[in-house]
């Protein structure tokens, strides 16, 4: 009877010492997982990497193999893309040179925004790097104690010498692909505590080795920190960031996330594990948005009604889109009076100017007037001078006087500030100018502008004719020309 009593007690204790040899030195039985366990990416796009088909110095184009590499097509590449075009090794750019993505050509070319400095490697590789800032978030569910530490895990490629060297990284499975570390070190990565004091010091930060993972060691240095406190660790700043894989090289869909794990643990002294989750992370092809928004420009010349209040005067004819029909003149040594108004839309970032010029002065039946200075003896009315002081195509001045006679024109804001002077500008009563003389030779002048888009504005181009006593009777008529130019 004792000796059964023995061979049971015997297998007993062997039975526990195997039991409790089998669990990881690290294990503890009551460790649970965090509540409220979160990784988020500052970036989820996944790196691009293709291989090189042709590229050739002086030229900008690039065009990319279709098969054999983590990416075989240009869908995931877009316009300002910094691209990085390495040899078979991976051994830097070429040239020390990185490049924007001008535009994408086809499905296997691209232009970069300026010409290659070097000829590319064909057994190289054109990267798109794309990195991120990870934010690790959790609530204890067991107190941390003055001696323990918080351990973060996380994916690198299971190659040998290349988990670290600033390249995004690709496999044929997730379970052998991750994050590049990009040199990133202890200054790099945060930590912050909501529920206990912050008395956290960031002890490591190891590169994966092609059968590790990198990991980073978080030491409790006073004080336990109490369970239910909130813990984020931040991996990543504005200098250094973990690289984003690229897409694993067997089995991944455009569009379906790349998902990968990252652990974390929580331990006491001894590196008993108190809590633990897995957080997943997926990194996935971003989206381009695109559209071409069309360049516009309008321009409305409409017709004012008499009686209507203008550049400080009130018209007397109705004018037309088409037509200022002053009439039949009778009121010799009177100003007569009349408008249109102007109107531009444009969303020309540069914005736009109109000019105006009229083919030749008034003349009897159309008759060329030749030169600027031809008036009634030659059976036209001839452009204003304005007042004595004298105004041009160019310069204006204040016409008050009916003693001086002719065409001219001022302008008004109605919408906008886009007039190039203004009837009032200065004290005056009706600053005017002539209208730029084809005929002449005279330049077409600015009558409305603007250095950016514009929605409607709208001038008043208002017409002034006055007319002497000896002016030859007769029809007289020229034609003014509106002139409008966006700048995109």
């Amino acid at each position: 009877m004792m000796k059964k009593i023995f061979v049971s007690f015997f297998v007993c204790l062997i039975f526990s010492l195997i039991f409790f040899k089998i669990l990881p030195e690290n294990s503890k039985l009551d460790s649970a997982s965090f509540t409220n366990a979160s990784d988020t990416l500052s970036n989820s796009r996944l790196s691009y990497r293709a291989g090189v088909a042709s590229g050739t110095s002086g030229s900008s184009l690039v065009t990319i193999p279709a098969t054999g590499n983590a990416d075989n097509d240009t869908n995931h590449l877009f316009p300002n893309d910094t691209v990085c075009f390495t040899d078979a090794g991976m051994n830097g750019c070429i040239g020390s040179t990185t490049y924007n993505v001008a535009n994408i050509i086809s499905t296997t070319s691209f232009n970069v925004n300026t010409p290659l400095t070097n000829n590319l490697d064909t057994s190289g590789f054109t990267i798109a790097t794309q990195s991120a800032i990870h934010t690790i978030s959790f609530t204890l569910v067991n107190a941390v104690p003055s001696n323990g530490n918080i351990l973060v895990t996380i994916p690198a490629v299971k190659t040998a010498g290349k988990t670290n060297d600033g390249f995004p990284d690709t496999a044929s499975s997730i379970a052998n692909n991750g994050f590049d570390l990009n040199g990133l070190g202890t200054t790099n990565v945060s930590i912050a505590s909501t529920g206990c004091t912050n008395n956290w010091t960031v002890a490591s930060v190891t590169a994966g080795n092609g059968s590790t993972n990198h990991t980073i060691l978080i030491n409790r240095s006073t004080t336990s920190c109490a369970a239910s406190s909130v813990i984020t660790v931040t991996v990543g700043d504005v200098n250094k960031q973990l690289i984003n894989p690229a897409p694993i090289s067997t089995g991944h869909t455009q569009g379906v996330a790349d998902v990968y794990t990252i652990n974390v643990q929580t331990r006491d002294g001894s590196n008993n594990v108190l809590d633990q989750s897995d957080m997943k992370v997926a990194v996935i092809e971003s989206v381009l948005v695109s559209a071409t928004v069309q360049e516009t420009l309008s321009m409305t010349v409409a017709g004012v009604a008499s009686t209507t209040s203008a550049c400080g005067q009130t018209t007397g004819v109705t004018t037309t889109a088409t037509s200022v029909p002053w009439g039949t003149v009778s009121n010799f040594g009177s100003f007569q009076q009349a408008a249109q108004t102007v109107t531009i839309s444009t969303n020309a970032a540069s914005g736009y100017t109109v000019k105006v010029d009229e083919n030749d002065q008034m003349g009897k039946d159309g008759k060329v007037c030749t030169g600027d200075a031809a008036g009634e003896a030659q059976n036209c009315i001839q452009d204003t001078t304005c007042n004595a002081t004298g105004c041009t195509e160019v310069t204006s001045q204040d016409w008050t006087s009916t003693s001086y006679y002719g065409l001219g024109y001022s302008l008004a804001n109605i919408s906008g500030t886009d007039a190039a002077f203004l009837y009032n500008e200065s004290a005056r009563t009706f600053s005017s100018k002539q209208f730029a003389d084809q005929e002449a030779s005279e330049t077409k002048q600015t009558i409305m502008s603007k250095a950016g888009p514009a929605a409607s504005d709208q001038v008043y181009l208002c017409y002034r004719l006055n007319v002497s006593s000896t002016q030859p009777a007769g029809y007289y008529f020229n034609k003014v020309r509106y002139t409008a130019t966006a700048t995109f």
